[in-house]
């Protein structure tokens, strides 16, 4: 089954070396990127549970008559077939339908409402919502290219770290690159974290991708994120009931944003994660 992760192209700069991110995600777990070029800076994307209306700011529609040629130099490029989305209905005239039946996408940061936050310490909301919706992950990028190396998952024993865990396998096990675990212990022991993952049965898969299981014993979150290499996609849960319950949208991914370059692939609640 051939993956697809859809990528919203910006052309310019800053949009080229997010394209360029999603191509070198893409190339690493064998999916292809399905590439929309913006006509008008909203569009709609009909989720299960939800509609979302995705505002985009004026860079997304710069030099229009180049975006088609510019997307698809990059692509051919790394070898990669170009896809181009066609919306095919319109909830107005200016509003296309989006549909979500991908397995992957790529959101920059300044998908926001508030423009004035965009930055490395900041997701906009309508990101919050995409990932709380989508049944896919969501990758964030970093602003400039950077290849990464290793894949790191940070678990906190809730369901979507659960799913965040079993999908960090499957990138492990398609892309050939090694994994680490990364755990901040606080009110739960070593030993209680373990059990989880005893009980869900991923001991083996565990033993079998997992390079190492590194317990944070610091409780200065900042100060741990040092050891985390640079050179790693981190994948983590959303809306989970330990350790990361509000880690996405609260006061500890501010941190992890404003403390790390490093390219995001997060998992919503309704994500269902296969090995």
């Amino acid at each position: 089954m051939n993956h697809q992760l859809l990528h919203i192209f910006r052309n310019n700069p800053l949009g080229r070396e997010t394209l360029l991110q999603s191509i070198y995600f893409c190339k690493q777990i064998s999916a292809s990127p399905v590439i929309y070029i913006p006509k008008s800076t909203k569009f709609l994307m009909y989720f299960d549970n939800d509609v979302v209306q995705i505002d985009l700011d004026e860079s997304y529609l710069t030099s229009p008559d180049t975006a088609l040629k510019h997307a698809t130099e990059l692509l051919e490029q790394a070898g990669i077939e170009p896809i181009f989305l066609d919306p095919k209905h319109y909830t107005a005239s200016t509003l296309p339908d989006i549909h979500t039946n991908f397995d992957y996408m790529c959101c920059p940061r300044s998908i926001s409402d508030l423009s004035s936050k965009i930055g490395l310490g900041y997701i906009g909301p309508r990101v919050r919502r995409i990932v709380r919706s989508a049944r896919f992950p969501v990758l964030i990028t970093s602003s400039v290219f950077k290849e990464w190396k290793s894949i790191a998952v940070f678990f906190g024993g809730s369901a979507n770290a659960v799913n965040a865990l079993k999908l960090g396998f499957r990138l492990c096990r398609v892309s050939g690159m090694t994994l680490d675990v990364f755990t901040m212990v606080e009110k739960n022991s070593r030993e209680s974290y373990e059990k989880i993952v005893k009980d869900k049965n991923l001991e083996e898969e565990m033993s079998l991708y997992a390079g190492k299981w590194h317990f944070f014993e610091n409780q200065v979150f900042e100060e741990n994120l040092y050891d985390v290499p640079h050179d790693a996609l981190i994948v983590l849960g959303a809306y989970g009931h330990h350790l990361f319950k509000d880690f996405v949208f609260g006061s500890k991914m501010e941190k992890v944003q404003s403390t790390i370059s490093n390219n995001l692939l997060i998992v919503g609640p309704n994500y269902i994660a296969t090995i």
